[in-house]
């Protein structure tokens, strides 16, 4: 992995999980999010696959977007084009054990 992508995943990794939570009640499909998350950190995963997940995590855990966050409704609206745009892109390669992980984290999330 480049160098550059390191450094967004360790961007992502930081701040996921404190944004799912603040997220969870806005996004209807936060269960895919998760899941995707998981995916872009499988060692598996192919690159450009973990390049296209994490650019839209990137842009889902950042505070200030086009639409900022913290805009109660509305602050998460762009983020779920973005993460639904990603996923659909990259749905062949989330696995049913990234989707496991995802239900068991979302159940530990509170």
């Amino acid at each position: 992995m480049a160098r550059s992508d390191e450094s967004q995943e360790q961007r992502v990794r930081e701040k996921f999980w404190k944004t799912a939570r603040r997220a969870a009640a806005q996004i209807p499909f936060m269960d895919e999010v998760v899941a995707g998350y998981y995916c872009a950190l499988d060692k598996e995963t192919p690159l450009k696959t973990k390049g296209i997940l994490l650019a839209a995590l990137a842009y889902f855990v950042l505070p200030t977007d086009a639409i900022p966050d913290v805009f109660l409704g509305i602050g998460f609206t762009d983020d779920l084009a973005v993460l639904t745009a990603a996923l659909a892109a990259v749905r062949a390669h989330v696995k049913p054990a990234h989707r496991l992980a995802a239900q068991e984290a979302l159940r530990n999330i509170s």
